[in-house]
Parts: C-alpha cells; sequence; structure tokens
C-alpha cells in the first residue's frame, strides 16, 4: 500500500509535486522501499550518478530517508539514500544523540527517471535495521527544486520546524517476520 507524504507547510515545494512510498518486508526480515516522486524533472535538482558508497551531507540535497526504531522516542536508526545511488546510515541512543552506522552491509539503490518524475527502490539489508520485531517507521523526502529551494516531505510533522527525527514523525507500524535479538 502506497503512504503519501506530506509537504511542511514553512516550506511548500514551487510546482505540483506528489509523493509516495511503499514498504514490503523481505522473508529474511530486512526491507525493500519504493519512493516515487511525480513532479516535472526539469524543476527538480538531482545528482548525477555514482559509485555506490556512503556519503555525508546527502541530505542537503535530494534525498530520500527512512527513520526505524524499536519504539518512538527510544534509540533510532537514520539512513539516507540519495538518488545518485550513495547512502549514509546513522544510529542513535536518543533525539539526536548518535553517530555513523557501523555496517557491514550495504543498501541497493536503484534510480528510474522518466517524464513524470523519479523513482528510487532500496533493498535495505537485514542487518542495517534496528533488534526487534516491531519497528516504527518514519518516511521522509528532502527535495531540492532547480531554483535550490527545498521542501521537506513526511509521513506527519512534528510542530515548528522541519524535524524528521522528532519521535512525532514515526507514524508508520510495521511488524518484522522475524527478530533480531
Amino acid at each position: 500500500m502506497p503512504h503519501a507524504l506530506v509537504c511542511h507547510p514553512d516550506t511548500p515545494a514551487g510546482f505540483p509535486c506528489a509523493i509516495q512510498v511503499t514498504v514490503h518486508r523481505h522473508g529474511s526480515g530486512g526491507l525493500a522501499l519504493h519512493y516515487r516522486v511525480q513532479a516535472d524533472p526539469r524543476r527538480l535538482r538531482l545528482p548525477d550518478p555514482a559509485p555506490p558508497s556512503r556519503c555525508d551531507g546527502l541530505w542537503r540535497h535530494t534525498c530520500c530517508e527512512l527513520f526505524a526504531a524499536p519504539a518512538p522516542g527510544g534509540p533510532y536508526r537514520e539512513f539516507n539514500f540519495s538518488p545518485s545511488g550513495q547512502w549514509q546510515a546513522f544510529a542513535f541512543a536518543a533525539y539526536r544523540q548518535g553517530g555513523p552506522l557501523e555496517a557491514g552491509a550495504a543498501p541497493d539503490i536503484r534510480r528510474h527517471l522518466d517524464e513524470s518524475g523519479f523513482s528510487l527502490t532500496v533493498d535495505l539489508p537485514t542487518p542495517l535495521l534496528p533488534a526487534g520485531r516491531h519497528l516504527a517507521l518514519g518516511l521522509t523526502v528532502v527535495l531540492e527544486e532547480s531554483s535550490g529551494g527545498i521542501s521537506y516531505w513526511a509521513l506527519a510533522h512534528a510542530p515548528g520546524k522541519p524535524d524528521f527525527h522528532h519521535p512525532a514523525t514515526f507514524t508508520l507500524s510495521l511488524d518484522l517476520p522475524h527478530a533480531r535479538p
């Protein structure tokens, strides 16, 4: 089932845009995510394809994101997926208290660009996810316009300025088929 993201009211997009995300569980416990951004691609600033690798600062430009926690308000992980194919992952012990996640696995990121926008498909392996059988997810997108403007999209927004780390944005519940210790 696709989940529609809403634009933060303080950062409206400068053109018509709609964003949907679907999330599916893998039998092995990993996640498959499909982000679909429907907008005139000439109005979007998309990075050029790059070799798959970890990279800092992806959230400053067009970037699809996932926040995952066993329960809102506790430890969580943040994942940044760039249309370039680059990615980054962070582990937080509490609200904004953490750093890069040591990862032995990497997500598989595939981009598709067409006349009505772009799609990003991400396969996120089980070892990158937080332990536990239940996850609270925050699905988010940072969208950079060709004019330089930035809009922030999420399933839900906390009061105030855009803040994807806020527990109020972790609104999608997902049960995994296999719990990790």
